[in-house]
């Protein structure tokens, strides 16, 4: 069950970093690649689709850590990364323009990847503090 919490944690940081250097490198690939396939990275649904994997990995790893280590500020840490990345893409560029989407999904992204981050950790410290004793504490 370890191992499913880090995979998880360790794919919604790449999720989640994947999403910010697609917000932040899209101008200079849609300089840099031909047009027919800048039209597709430069394409809403891509943060659409970031979206829709990043939420149920965030939410799977984060609770499972959480489970181990009751640190629950973490908790709040990614949910206010997740949300920041759903109303970037639902609202963000409707309601704070082009540039404001941006800075909403970069904020998100980086919310959420701290929280992943720091919730590996915690899980791995857990780990290694109950690895020890005789307690099933690292195996749930």
């Amino acid at each position: 069950m370890k191992s499913i919490q880090a995979f998880t944690d360790k794919l919604s940081i790449g999720l989640s970093m994947l999403c910010a250097i697609h917000c932040l490198l899209l101008p200079f690939l849609l300089v840099l690649v031909p047009s027919t396939i800048a039209v597709q990275l430069g394409n809403e649904a891509f943060h659409a689709w970031m979206v829709f994997a990043v939420l149920p990995t965030s939410i799977y790893a984060l609770t499972l850590g959480c489970k181990k280590h009751k640190n629950y500020r973490l908790i709040a840490l990614g949910i206010s990364g997740l949300l920041l990345l759903v109303l970037a893409v639902v609202l963000g560029e409707y309601l704070f323009g082009h540039l404001g989407e941006k800075i909403m999904t970069l904020a998100g992204a980086t919310l959420l990847a701290i929280g992943h981050c720091w919730n590996f950790r915690l899980c791995r410290e857990h780990e290694d503090k109950h690895k020890d004793d005789s307690c099933d504490c690292s195996e749930h």
